[in-house]
């Protein structure tokens, strides 16, 4: 493993010196454009696991993606590898059909500290709700990026991440109440502590997701990425593609349906994935919303 590989996977060119906010924002950016946020492991036959090594050969060398577990984990190493003061942190996802935050720690996510200031860097998840930015950890600041608003508060050593977007504008009337579009105008996303966690502790989670009928990723197929723009997302068999403020305070949300024959090639078209099982996609409705 090494940084020079793995730079050349995301495309940064720039600074290898500095441990300064633009430089991690520049690292962090071109990781999010390049790597998707992906689950298609469990529906093409292969076991994620989290050691290090075979992280950084699935996304690094085999050019896929990941969920969060296994983006997040590959972007600590990176800047702790730069000299960055980095740690792994544990969050709770908000379930909006269940108006509820998740009773299990799912989510992975890492710390840098940088002159003093804490920020929150979290490349691994996808769609809408995926920050362009570091965030800096302040308690009740609107911090607004490309996608959106993005806002931390704190309440008992519980810090909340929620997210307010802009009105949307959807060509394809046949997908204006699809359950793939966010209905609220300010969504929670998730809640976390600064407890310090471990990538063992995330062990149980990543074997629970990817097995259990009752988890959102094995009743969908996911790929997504950022683009410079938006982001686009096959979802089963529905491409979505979304370009922020396309119209003042209006983004542009656009879905198309496709074909079998097709999924592989978009996979590789909108994506740069090329897997080497067979996919069989799936989307049971009523659990992810973008």
């Amino acid at each position: 493993m090494n940084l020079e590989e793995y730079f050349a996977r995301t495309g940064y060119k720039g600074s290898l010196e500095k441990q300064d906010l633009e430089t991690l924002t520049d690292i962090f950016q071109h990781h999010i454009r390049a790597v998707p946020f992906e689950n298609l492991s469990i529906h093409c036959g292969e076991k994620i696991t989290l050691e290090l090594e075979h992280v950084y050969n699935k996304i690094v060398r085999r050019k896929r993606g990941g969920w969060c577990m296994e983006n997040n984990q590959l972007l600590g190493w990176v800047l702790k590898r730069l000299g960055y003061d980095t740690s792994f942190l544990g969050a709770y996802v908000f379930n909006p059909h269940q108006n509820a935050y998740a009773t299990i720690m799912t989510h992975l996510l890492v710390k840098v500290v940088i002159d003093g200031k804490v920020y929150v860097v979290d490349g691994g998840f996808g769609v809408s709700y995926q920050m362009w930015q570091p965030m800096e950890l302040v308690s009740g600041k609107d911090q607004p990026q490309a996608p959106g608003i993005f806002r931390l508060t704190e309440k008992n050593a519980i810090w909340y991440l929620e997210k307010m977007r802009r009105k949307q504008y959807i060509p394809n009337q046949n997908f204006s109440n699809s359950d793939l579009l966010e209905k609220k105008e300010c969504r929670k996303v998730y809640m976390f502590s600064l407890e310090p966690r471990t990538v063992e502790d995330f062990h149980f989670q990543c074997m629970y997701l990817q097995t259990s009928p009752d988890s959102l990723f094995t009743k969908k197929s996911i790929c997504t990425l950022q683009t410079t723009d938006g982001f686009r997302a096959l979802i089963g068999w529905t491409l979505t593609e979304t370009t922020y403020n396309y119209k003042e305070n209006m983004d542009l949300v656009e879905f198309v349906t496709l074909e079998d024959e097709e999924v592989e090639k978009t996979l590789k078209e909108k994506f740069n994935i090329t897997l080497d099982r067979k996919l069989v996609p799936i989307n049971v409705k009523g659990f992810y919303t973008i």
